[in-house]
């Protein structure tokens, strides 16, 4: 069974009792309620007529459970990737249109390859490209974006679609004097359905009940023809026919750079909900089985129709909630779906297309938390700037998001590198319980004439080893009486070619000016490449320890008397 489960994970669940298949029978059950008018809406949203969505909702949804790792990890369309979709594809084909769709589809194909990819290379940790702090800010951005483009849809006018989104919502609140009144009315009171239910019956299926209630009143009144509403309309009935995307090499080159950012992100998002779920579950989680089951997910998918798709914060909550125990109450979904599909899509043809605005409307809210922004601030300026700047970077180059997130994610590495080039260097002197203290905090600590003391907190390497030579030989010009440059190095983790060239000049530089190098507190890695390199021999076995109070020792022993009143070199006993 393990031999077999490794490329079959979904033998995992077995052997299941009763108990556990009613209970993911009762939870796919659940999600389907919300993932059918929510899959529709995102459908709207990636700039897809509505049924794509059912279809995006169908076998992807099924697929990533069954070679996912996580059990109650929700996959299908959201928010975000759904944006992306629409931002990337908007400028290559007019929306809704044969060639808009099959772009989608085909985008939908190289993001599952990539994250396959990924997957079975167990390359998951190229995620960590994208920090924390550019996603929240992405995501604050993102979810206002999203707000915003459905507002025309909310009052019933036309929305255009340019290079600048700012000037597409400036001419949607010129046009809010045309407002259909009606339309306004069916968005509204779905809104006011769903944060009624969410406040006072929270366990009560909010965006169901507000579909049912909107189509029924939409149908009793004849909204489409009597009161000239949008709404969904005639939806295929039967499933999506296979098939394989079409492409051309021109749009492979024009997609890829949104499919890898598309990837990552609707990755990052996928995991960072599955390890929330798995936090409280206890369940263990593999990335890397994580990127194949949602990279299988997007492939089947592009082969059914459906555009990228992704793990669901609010769908994923839903099964943890409805009390799923495996990936089977995602395999229900999918036939509940399924069912829709074959038998119930005209019952969704009154369904007004104001509602679906207003679905995705409350959905994102609960994206917007510039309070994390701020914590990201809090904790780290350099975090707390990419943050910003990916939020501000994202707003500004809308429609175009891909190009926000690229910006932030470079600034986040840049600002590592630049604080890596310059880690934190601290001068020692003695503290009154023989400890050794950064001079700096505490300018009365004794220091030697004879010996400087230096700790430097951060690997050495090509970017920084230039910063570790000069801070070496300014503390040994601040004292020219000095024999022994002591460099406690706990806090380094690296050492690469370039610090251990650096390094070795060094010794040669100082032992020739009548000054040793001594080490203490090397770590393994670090002592293997000297030792690689014959590092190790040219500083000398004992000029290298274990503490810094050992090679202390050995440095007041070889001072002799030039240390009697050296109150720094002294060492107290234990």
């Amino acid at each position: 069974m393990n031999k077999f489960a490794r490329f079959l994970p979904f033998l995992r669940w077995f052997p299941m009792s009763g108990d556990s298949v009613k209970a993911d029978f009762m939870a796919g059950i659940t999600v389907a309620l919300v993932l059918i008018p929510q899959s529709m809406a995102y459908a709207q949203l990636a700039g897809l007529p509505a049924y794509y969505g059912l279809y995006a909702a169908f076998l992807p949804v099924a697929v990533a459970a069954l070679w996912g790792s996580s059990h109650q990890l929700g996959t299908g369309p959201v928010a975000v990737v759904s944006l992306l979709t629409a931002s990337s594809l908007a400028t290559l084909a007019a929306p809704g249109s044969e060639t808009f769709v099959a772009l989608a589809i085909l985008l939908a194909l190289l993001v599952g390859v990539i994250q396959l990819l990924l997957g079975v290379f167990k390359l998951g940790v190229i995620v960590n490209f994208l920090s924390h702090p550019v996603i929240v800010g992405f995501t604050n951005a993102a979810a206002i974006i999203i707000a915003l483009s459905q507002v025309s849809k909310l009052f019933g006018v036309p929305m255009g679609r340019s290079e600048h989104f700012i000037d597409d919502i400036l001419g949607v609140l010129g046009l809010i004097g045309d407002t259909h009144p009606p339309t306004l009315v069916m968005g509204a009171l779905a809104i006011a359905i769903m944060s009624g239910l969410r406040r006072y019956r929270p366990r009560w299926p909010g965006v169901l009940v507000a579909v049912l209630v909107t189509t029924v009143a939409s149908w009793l009144l004849d909204f489409e023809r009597g009161l000239g509403g949008a709404v969904v309309g005639a939806i295929p009935q039967g499933l999506p026919a296979p098939s394989l995307p079409t492409w051309e090499s021109a749009n492979l080159g024009m997609l890829l750079p949104t499919a890898l950012v598309i990837s990552l992100v609707g990755f990052m998002e996928a995991i960072s909900i599955a390890k929330a779920i798995a936090a409280k579950t206890r369940q263990r989680l593999d990335p890397n089985q994580e990127l194949i089951g949602q990279g299988l997910s997007n492939l089947v998918g592009a082969m059914t129709q459906a555009f990228p798709v992704s793990g669901s914060f609010s769908r994923s909550a839903v099964n943890m909630n409805a009390g799923a125990r495996t990936g089977l109450s995602s395999v229900f979904t999918a036939l509940f779906v399924m069912l829709t599909l074959l038998f119930l899509t005209p019952l969704l043809y009154h369904l007004p297309q104001a509602v679906l605005a207003a679905i995705i409307i409350m959905a994102v809210m609960g994206l917007v938390n510039f309070a994390a922004i701020r914590h990201a601030w809090q904790a780290n300026r350099h975090d707390g700037a990419a943050s910003v700047v990916t939020f501000v970077a994202t707003l500004a180059f809308a429609p175009h998001l891909d190009n926000g997130i690229l910006v932030g994610a470079g600034l986040a590495l840049l600002l590592f590198l630049l604080r890596t080039m310059k880690p934190r260097v601290a001068r020692l002197g003695r503290y009154k319980d023989g400890t050794l203290r950064d001079v700096r905090v505490n300018p009365d600590l004794p220091t030697s004439e004879h010996v400087v003391a230096m700790r430097f907190d951060g690997q050495l390497y090509f970017a920084n080893v230039a910063y570790f030579e000069d801070t070496v030989l300014e503390a040994l010009a601040d004292q020219p009486k000095a024999r022994f440059m002591l460099i406690v190095g706990d806090g380094i983790n690296q050492l690469d070619a370039s610090g251990e060239e650096v390094v070795h000049h060094l010794v040669e530089r100082l032992r020739g000016n009548g000054v040793e190098l001594v080490f203490s507190g090397l770590k393994k890695q670090v002592l293997d490449v000297m030792r690689a390199t014959h590092l190790f021999e040219l500083i000398g076995q004992d000029n290298i320890f274990a503490t810094e109070d050992q090679a202390l020792a050995a440095i007041y022993e070889r001072l002799g008397e030039a240390a009697d009143d050296d109150l720094f070199c002294r060492v107290k006993p234990a």
